[in-house]
This record gives C-alpha cells, structure tokens and sequence, in this order.
C-alpha cells in the first residue's frame, strides 16, 4: 500500500474519530498550493539539462508551511503529496506553529558534478522565490540534499529578499544552523522512546534493541541508546547486517562506518541477512530506513514488544493489525520522528531572533517537546479509547481543524 493511500485513510479514521463534518474534512486534504517549474540549466561540458522541480504547500492553517526538499530520479507525486499532508500531521502533533509542505527535483544527484547542483539548485530557487518565504514556506534537507544545498537557497533568496537566514533551516553552522540539528532525529527518537518506556516502568537501560538503518538518525539513535545503557543487539544498513547478543560496540561501529563507507566488515559481531534484522529477538525495534518495510509477510515473526517509528511509514496498515492483535505497541512515525522539525523550529526561531543557542538549551528544549508531545498523544488515546498511531493522528488533526474553523475557513 503506498504512503499516500495508507496516510489518507489514517486521516479518514481519525476524522471519524474526532466526529468531523464532511465539508471540514475535505477541504482538509486538498493541498494549498502544488508548484511545478521548468529548471533549464548548462552542464559542465556546456549542454543543456532540463529538470522539473516541484513543491506542494499542503496547509497553512497554523503558520508558515514546512518540509524537505529532495534531490531523487523518481519523485512520484503521489508520495511528496503524502509526505506534505504527514507534514502538516506532524507539525500539529509537536504543537509548532507550522503547516505541512513537501517537494524536491527529478534528478539523480550522483550524476551531477557540484557546480552544476549549485546552478540546479539556484534556477530552482529563483523560480519559487516568490512562494517560499520566513512566514509563508520555510524548506528543509530530504534525501539527496543537506546543509550545502540550504546555503544555495539561502543565498540566491537573499539576493531577492534581503538577508533571509530563517527562510530554510538544516544550513550549515556557519550560516546561522542550529547546534544539535543533525544529531536532532535520533535524539528525538531516544527521547520518544524512553517516554514510552517509563509509561510502562522500564528504562533505556538494559532493553535490548534491533536498529534497521545506520545513516543519520539510525546512528544517532544507536550512539545516544548505547550511552544511555540499552544494548544494540542487531543492526544494518545497505551494506549489510551484524548481530551481537552482547552487544555491540557502537563507537567502533562508528568509526569502522566512517571508514569503510558502512556496517560490512564489522567484526564486532556476526554477518547476518540483512532482511532478517527486524526479526531478531529483542525488546524494542527501530525501523530506522525505508517505508514499508514491515508488512504482513514479516509481521507475524517480529520479536520486539515495542517498535519505534524513527523512519518515515515504515509499517503498513496490514502488519499494523497483526502486530496489535499481538500485543506489539507502535510508537507512530507522526510522533517518534518529529525531532529533525523541532529542532528545525528553534534553528528558524534563533534565526528570527538574532540570537542563537548553546547546544544544552537546544537539547533540553527538544526533550521538552517531546515529552510534552507523548502526553498529549496519551491524552486523545484515553479520550478516543484507541491506539497510540490513532492517538498522534487524532491529535494533529484536531489542532489543524480547530486552527481551520477559528480562522474562518471551514466551507
């Protein structure tokens, strides 16, 4: 089921949950805005490339819209309409004053030298200038881009707009990037995590953990879960998978990581299957790469009593009905993942401010958030009498409906 079918119908089943009328509901799901541009640009060798370049503002009801920006050869529309509707979801569920967006270039980032991702990049910017903006679209890091990327945008806006460092956030340090903003996602997710677990009188400490996935947030995750006491007990990434009921050794596995380009060739522990990783016996599993990857053929097997959603969609609906008849509690992507777009929110407040933080306030403010987030999440799960996905989705909703009718724009 792709992302966009399984997050219309958690809406769906939310919007029933929370008694919305059908008018409300509909005009709830159409997108704002859906740009498409023409980016013409001259490659090194002095031919011309054309690439479409895209962006859905997906509901501004509570402020400016928010999400990535994502350099990838197949960027189905169907998907980034999905990812900025969760968007505008999981703002709402961290209660920051932001609304959902999403968009990205068709393109495969490999193929291109830098200088003609700077020039990609720029022509991009300069076709949608005019709709992003501090209080209107405030862009962000996806797959195939970072803080580089952030700098072009920043920079070809401000020769527009003025100096603008608040119109993307994940920019380079340098250029007024938060601290803690790449480590943000996995600790968001350690923070997530251990609110959970302290609902059910247990501690990071001494719990075992399956991690599937090792690039930012998987990392981070292992690195602070590992510091904090839990074992790592299996773990992969593209390049393989590594198993160590002891526990493995997360500093050297960072440092072989960083060397050798991934997890292969570990010899910490044993080379498994890397299909096999997200049913290796432990207490908690944190798919922490691609969507979809635990699905009725896999459900069955999983071990975990907990699984944490650090990856975007990563359970269908259909594993999601096996695993609860199983007693498996999910902490849902909408809640578990939402650190990268607080921290995102404080880099866009310093940036506002013209005062930046020290890395503590950054942390100490996130776990905060987080904290707060998993009680509200709580709170609809009593009042609707159902499941923590259902919880966060009920939540969000609720808080962008209610910004909807007080503005005046329910049809």
């Amino acid at each position: 089921m792709n992302a966009l079918v399984a997050t219309n119908r958690n809406f769906k089943l939310a919007a029933r949950l929370l008694g919305l009328d059908s008018k409300l509901e509909k005009s709830l799901l159409i997108p704002f805005r859906e740009i498409k541009v023409e980016c013409t640009i001259p490659k090194d060798d002095g031919t011309l490339a054309t690439f479409v370049g895209f962006r859905i503002q997906h509901d501004n009801a509570r402020g400016p819209m928010k999400g990535g920006i994502r350099y990838h050869p197949e960027v189905d529309p169907d998907e980034v309409n999905a990812l900025a509707q969760l968007m505008t979801w999981k703002t709402a569920v961290a209660n920051i004053p932001y609304g959902g967006a999403k968009g990205g270039i068709g393109c495969n980032p490999g193929e291109l030298s830098k200088s003609e991702l700077e020039r990609l990049t720029r022509v991009f910017t300069q076709k949608i200038h005019d709709l992003i903006g501090i209080h209107t679209d405030v862009p962000a890091p996806d797959m195939g881009t970072g803080p580089q990327t952030m700098a072009w945008i920043l920079d070809e806006y401000s020769k527009f707009h003025g100096h603008s460092p608040a119109v993307v956030t994940g920019k380079p340090i340098d250029l007024g990037g938060s601290l803690g903003r790449d480590a943000a996602t996995g600790r968001g997710v350690l923070f997530a995590t251990e609110a959970l677990l302290n609902e059910h009188g247990k501690s990071i400490s001494g719990q075992k953990f399956v991690i599937q996935g090792f690039g930012n947030v998987g990392s981070w995750a292992a690195q602070l879960i590992h510091e904090k006491g839990g074992k790592v007990v299996a773990l992969s990434d593209i390049t393989g998978a590594i198993k160590n009921s002891n526990g493995i050794d997360i500093p050297s596995l960072l440092k072989h990581v960083k060397e050798n380009k991934g997890i292969k060739g570990f010899h910490g522990g044993d080379s498994i299957d890397p299909k096999s990783v997200l049913v290796e016996d432990c207490d908690i599993l944190i798919p922490a790469a691609l969507g979809g990857v635990i699905n009725r053929e896999n459900a069955n097997e999983i071990k975990a009593k907990f699984i944490i959603e650090a990856a975007n969609h990563p359970t269908d609906p259909e594993a999601d009905e096996i695993l609860s008849k199983k007693g498996v509690i999910i902490l849902p992507d909408i809640y578990a993942n939402s650190g990268g777009v607080t921290v995102s929110y404080f880099e866009w407040v310093q940036n506002i401010q013209g005062f930046m933080w020290d890395e503590e306030k950054v942390n100490s403010e996130l776990k905060t958030y987080m904290t707060k987030g998993f009680k509200d999440v709580k709170e609809m799960c009593q009042t609707h009498n159902c499941d923590l996905r259902m919880g966060a989705f009920t939540l969000g909703v609720n808080r962008v409906a209610r910004a909807t009718v007080l503005r005046g724009w329910e049809a």
